[in-house]
Parts: structure tokens; C-alpha cells; sequence
């Protein structure tokens, strides 16, 4: 296992952006005002030979347990208590202030190693606070600038002593371990976990993982970042993102918003699956198809839970109702599995993860040429394509060239003239004979380019 490295400090110190330093791209959120980092985030990071697992934090401060400052410093002490050593990041430029000294207290009862780091310490005045650091009893400051890169060797040899590491050679024997597994057909299923503010992601992925891993409340926007987190579940492994509430476009003005809603998106192109919750007391609204679209025209396997059930009667969650609801408001994608769940009681969550298995097989399905062809012999046969000016169109042959999602490729002639009714009824007729529900499915058309193939 690689050992585990917390970042911690109090707001606006440069956490985050060392943490992208370290990982080497930007996963954090990066803005000039305290506190946009608020739960853990977790990656891979690389400090020249040294290779590590490393935990972004918010902000530490002193509050009330029940405030959403208080639940954010749970979150740092939990991934105080879950690392091997802690890099506790001041500002250089600003001083020691007596917060630095609140939080240097509660490192030293948590029995971790301490790499003391005077962080933006490139200037004078920067290197005048990291010297100040001394008074705070952890050892010798190291002086650097995450954001220009600077002090990292320093950096480094003071970590691995933290650490007390194996040698280089293991630790890549380890990193390429991992990276095999990963790449194995048995890796952990990609997951998100998106919706509209306040719709009850955050307290989902808690429930699904039983702990207080991300920071909860009745405030809407709370999640910033995407936030990865490991998870199993019935002897299946899975990487869940939880992500920021995505609102209208011309609602998004804030830049910080925009930058959250951003890797919102990215965590929909990189997931596997998406799971969409749904608000229950105000269901499908225009926000909540803008964001399925997008995930069905990304190609994922979509998900739908509709959370929230305990705050609504019955009849407005039965399966049936569901059924028709969304088959009505997301015709691109019928037969998309549909649950009523409760991300607070932990109801339906069993039967959303199971589906999530079941589609993410689905998405992976690879059809037989000679059972897709007597299909399209079949569907044509049915229905017969158009034939727009009295023009004939005929589709001779079709293969799949690849997965994820399934996707198909029909050879014809004209085959540009089909209208798109028409090849809705494919991509459905296609859905229902091979029990493909709800998986987009990429319908492509080639045409013949001898132009003696056929004659009218």
C-alpha cells in the first residue's frame, strides 16, 4: 500500500494548489477567497522518486461542531487520523497568526509525523515568515511556492524522512501493481453521482459508504469539488464521485460556481455509470432533463434515483408511476432503471447499486454479427425504411465495432436520407430484442461508394 499523505492549514494557505502540484493536474478547485475546498479529495501524487497517496483538506477553524465550518474541521480530523504523515501548510507571506498555532496544538496530540511547510515563500517577506514558523515547535519550516514550483527537492527529502520510506524500486513496484489492477476487466466501476443543488448527493454517498465522509447539511452548494471516494458493495468494487449541484447555465454567474459545475461535468465524461438523483417533491424539472440528455449524449449508462422518498406520500414513488414518468420525460432512453431511495434512511440503495452493475454490463455488451444481422433483416422486413422522392433506401449489413456504450455501424445505400424517426425505431426495436434497456446505443450509417453497387 502507498502511504498517505494529508494536506492541512487553515484557509487559503495553498492546500489545494499543492495538491494539484502534487498530482500533477488540476483536481482542486483553485480560488483566491478562504474556504472553497470543504471535503476531502483524494489522488495519486509523485514528489520526484517518492510516490504517495495524498489528501486535500478544507480549511481548519475554530466552530461549532454543528456548523458547516465545524463539519468541514471533521473532515480534516478524519483525514489526520487515516494518514501516515501530514504536511501542515502556513502562509509564509502573512505570518504566523495564532489559528497556526491552534491547529500546530492538535497535530501534536494526533501523533503523526509533521512536515512544517512555509507555503508562497517566494519573496523576502515570504521568507521572513517561513523563519517566524519556528515558534511553532514542529521542527525546521520548509520554505516553498506551490504555485511556482519552487522548494519541492526540499519538499521532498523532508517527507520521505516523514514517511521513513521503502526504497524507490518498491514503491514503483507498487504504483505499476495498481495500475495493473486498474486496468484489469475486473477494475472498480466509475460512478457519479449528480443532480441539481440540494438534492441529496452528498448525504447519498455518505449513507452508501457509512461513514460522514462528505461534509452534509440543509445548505445547498456545500460540494465544490468532485470528490472521489472507494467504495464495495455486495463484493463489487466501485470509485463513486460525488459532485456540485448543477444549475441552468444563465443561473451560473459566480466564478467559483462555474468552475465547480466544470468538474461536474468532467466527472460525467469520466465516469462509467451515473447515477442521477432526482429531487421527490420537485421532480423533473427542466434542469433535471438538460442534465440526463447530457449524460445519455456523453454516452454513460444512466441511472435514475429519485430521492427523497421519505418526505413524499407513497403513491407518488410506486413503481408504476415511476415507470411511466420517466419513460414520458426521457423517451431517449427507455427503459432506464428508475428507483425511489432515500439518501437519509438508506432505503432503496441495495436495488440502485445493483442496477448500477447490471447496466455497467450492459454498457460493456458485445452483440453477434450473424444474431445483428438476422435482427435488421427482421426490423427492416417490419418496417420497411422509407423511401423519401420514391427513392429506395436499403440497409444491406451491420456490425459492432465497440463498446462502451454499444455501438453499431449499418451499411446501405441513401442510408443519409433516413429520417430520424425512423432510426429511433432501430435504436428501440434494437433496445427491446437484445434486453438493452435504458444504454444508449450509437447508431452509425456507411454508404456504398461504388456507384455502379446498384441500379433503380
Amino acid at each position: 500500500m502507498l502511504p498517505v499523505v494529508a494536506l492541512v492549514g487553515r484557509p487559503n494557505v495553498g492546500k489545494s494548489t499543492l495538491f494539484n502540484r502534487l498530482v500533477g493536474k488540476r483536481l482542486a478547485l483553485v480560488d483566491d477567497r478562504p474556504g472553497v475546498t470543504r471535503d476531502r479529495r483524494e489522488g495519486g501524487a509523485r514528489l520526484g522518486p517518492l510516490e504517495f497517496r495524498v489528501i486535500d483538506t478544507a480549511g481548519f477553524e475554530e466552530a461549532d461542531a454543528e456548523s458547516l465550518a465545524g463539519r468541514m474541521r471533521a473532515q480534516t480530523e478524519a483525514a489526520i487520523a487515516d494518514s501516515d504523515a501530514v504536511l501542515f501548510l502556513i502562509d509564509a507571506r502573512a505570518g504566523i497568526i495564532p489559528d497556526d498555532h491552534a491547529f500546530a496544538d492538535v497535530l501534536r496530540r494526533a501523533g503523526k509525523p509533521v512536515v512544517l511547510v512555509a507555503n508562497k515563500a517566494e519573496s523576502k517577506k515570504g521568507w521572513d515568515g517561513a523563519y517566524e514558523a519556528f515558534e511553532l515547535g514542529l521542527g525546521e519550516p520548509v520554505p516553498i511556492s506551490a504555485e511556482h514550483n519552487e522548494g519541492m527537492a526540499g519538499l521532498h527529502d523532508a517527507l520521505e524522512a516523514a514517511l521513513a520510506t521503502d526504497s524507490a524500486d518498491s514503491r514503483k513496484a507498487e504504483s505499476k501493481k495498481v495500475e495493473e489492477d486498474y486496468e484489469s476487466p475486473s477494475h472498480p466501476i466509475r460512478v457519479a453521482i449528480v443532480g441539481r443543488p440540494n438534492a441529496g448527493k452528498s448525504t447519498l454517498v455518505n449513507r452508501l459508504i457509512g461513514e460522514d465522509r462528505l461534509v452534509t447539511g440543509p445548505e445547498a452548494g456545500i460540494t465544490r469539488d468532485s470528490i472521489s471516494v472507494d467504495f464495495e458493495h455486495g463484493g463489487r468494487k466501485f470509485v463513486l464521485h460525488d459532485t456540485a449541484g448543477i444549475r441552468r447555465r444563465p443561473r451560473v454567474q459566480d466564478k467559483l460556481e462555474k468552475l465547480s459545475v466544470a468538474d461536474a461535468l468532467n466527472s460525467i465524461r469520466f465516469a462509467e455509470v451515473v447515477v442521477l438523483l432526482l429531487d421527490a417533491t420537485h421532480p423533473y424539472e427542466e434542469q433535471d432533463l438538460r442534465i440526463a440528455d447530457l449524460v445519455l449524449r456523453e454516452g454513460r449508462a444512466l441511472v435514475v434515483g429519485m430521492n427523497k422518498r421519505d418526505l413524499v406520500d407513497d403513491k407518488e414513488v410506486a413503481p408504476k408511476k415511476l415507470r411511466e414518468d420517466i419513460d414520458h420525460w426521457l423517451p431517449q432512453a427507455r427503459g432506464v432503471p428508475v428507483f425511489a431511495i432515500s439518501g437519509q434512511t438508506g432505503e432503496g440503495l441495495d436495488r440502485v447499486m445493483a442496477a448500477v452493475v447490471s447496466i455497467y454490463s450492459l454498457w460493456n455488451k458485445r452483440l453477434p454479427t450473424a444474431a445483428l444481422n438476422r435482427w435488421l433483416e427482421e426490423a427492416t422486413s417490419a418496417h420497411t425504411p422509407p423511401a423519401p422522392s420514391g427513392r429506395v433506401i436499403k440497409i444491406r449489413y451491420m456490425t459492432q465495432p465497440k463498446t462502451r456504450p454499444p455501438t453499431f455501424i449499418l451499411f446501405g445505400n441513401r442510408t443519409s436520407m433516413l429520417p430520424d424517426a425512423y432510426v429511433r425505431y432501430l435504436v428501440n426495436s434494437l433496445r427491446d430484442t437484445f434486453d438493452m434497456p435504458g444504454v444508449p446505443i450509437r447508431l452509425h450509417f456507411r454508404e456504398s461508394d461504388n456507384p455502379f453497387a446498384e441500379k433503380d
